[in-house]
């Protein structure tokens, strides 16, 4: 891949040239004029072959060095493949550990202004052993529904504060409220199975090629043997976001480094998927990001919706990694065009939302977190 070289040629210090190198390069010099030199190849080895060639031809010319080469300026594409490099080179521990909080955004329409609230509000914590006979442990808590901006929180208190939410979820009606609940064990999570049916075993032994793990996990084939492909989804925004899911679920169990950069590489090749650059997640992390194309979705009164919630609204899914380590940050939903039950919104608002709070390898067993996610 050329992009990966360009990447690694960027990020990292060259290694200093070696002696054959520097005889290459002179004997590249002392040959006849009329010979051009070879083009190099693009990447490490061929940006050091260059530079040994000019600095030799300096010292013989007598002349001053040049100005060092100006930055490369990576595009979104080349910025989120940098972001697969680090995650390849991520170490290892005894221990996965992964705190994932889940939820969806409603629209609170008091006589002193309209506001959003984020409620379904979801936090879960587990961890594995590495080895089998390490243990594993499998957590869960209801956290404060809330609103999720400064301006969203100004309007709740302009409202009174209110301490529940009545809200139109699922073709009824739902109360969410500012109460946290304490952690309790989940025992519906566990058994020692993992995304798709898979053990730690199956996932120690996962392929890294990125063109592999797309015929595994994002071609309709997979999908829909999973039971991931949904009748409907015929379009190739609603199978982006589907296949962000897929990604998104395997990126949060002990994935070995390489098949996680493999996996973010093969999210790049889906048709629909498009590199947008950085992007914001709900706890206000920057992270470089991957969207797909827009889609539009229409809520009828065929099942009740108040009028207030019909209409259609356009968004599109994206899923946002940290751009420092590669780590998988969010797959949410966002607006990409009011109307509906947003139509108050603006585009950028995050509809739903899975993000992880806090995931990686650690040496000791982990502990739950004490403190909630958002302050």
């Amino acid at each position: 891949m050329d992009e990966v070289r360009m990447v690694r040629g960027h990020y990292p210090e060259p290694a200093p040239p070696t002696a054959q190198e520097i005889a290459r390069a002179k004997a590249l010099l002392k040959e006849p004029q009329r010979r051009s030199l070879p083009r190099l190849r693009w990447g490490l080895g061929g940006m050091v072959a260059v530079g040994v060639a000019a600095a030799v031809a300096i010292t013989l010319a007598g002349g001053n060095p040049p100005a060092p080469p100006g930055p490369v300026h990576l595009d979104d594409r080349g910025m989120f493949l940098a972001a697969a490099e680090k995650a390849e080179r991520q170490p290892t521990g005894n221990y996965w550990y992964v705190s994932q909080i889940g939820g969806h955004s409603y629209i609170m329409r008091a006589r002193t202004g309209t506001y959003a609230v984020t409620g379904a509000h979801t936090e879960s914590f587990s961890w594995w052993g590495a080895k089998p006979g390490m243990g594993e442990a499998f957590h869960s808590r209801v956290i404060p529904a809330r609103p999720p901006t400064e301006r969203d929180m100004a309007l709740w208190r302009r409202a009174g504060s209110p301490s529940s939410f009545r809200v139109w979820s699922a073709d009824s009606y739902s109360t969410y409220t500012t109460r946290a609940e304490k952690w309790r064990v989940d025992t519906r999570s566990g058994g020692g199975e993992f995304p798709g049916g898979l053990s730690s075993g199956d996932l120690r032994s996962l392929p890294t090629a990125p063109a592999e793990l797309a015929e595994r996990f994002l071609s309709r084939t997979a999908m829909r043997a999973a039971g991931a492909l949904r009748p409907s989804a015929g379009r190739e925004a609603e199978l982006a976001g589907t296949k962000f899911m897929r990604v998104a679920s395997l990126l949060a169990a002990p994935v070995p480094p390489k098949t996680r950069a493999g996996l973010m590489r093969a999210l790049t090749t889906q048709p629909g998927v498009h590199a947008v650059g950085r992007a914001t997640d709900p706890l206000g992390r920057r992270g470089i990001a991957l969207a797909s194309d827009g889609r539009a979705t229409t809520v009828t009164g065929e099942f009740g919706a108040p009028k207030a919630e019909q209409g259609t609204y356009h968004s599109r899914a994206v899923i946002i990694f940290d751009e420092r380590t590669g780590a998988l940050l969010s797959q949410q939903e966002e607006l990409t065009r009011p109307g509906g039950p947003y139509a108050e919104m603006k585009p950028g608002f995050v509809i739903n939302y899975w993000t992880i709070r806090s995931a990686g390898w650690a040496d000791a067993r982990p502990t739950l977190p004490t403190g909630l996610p958002f302050g």
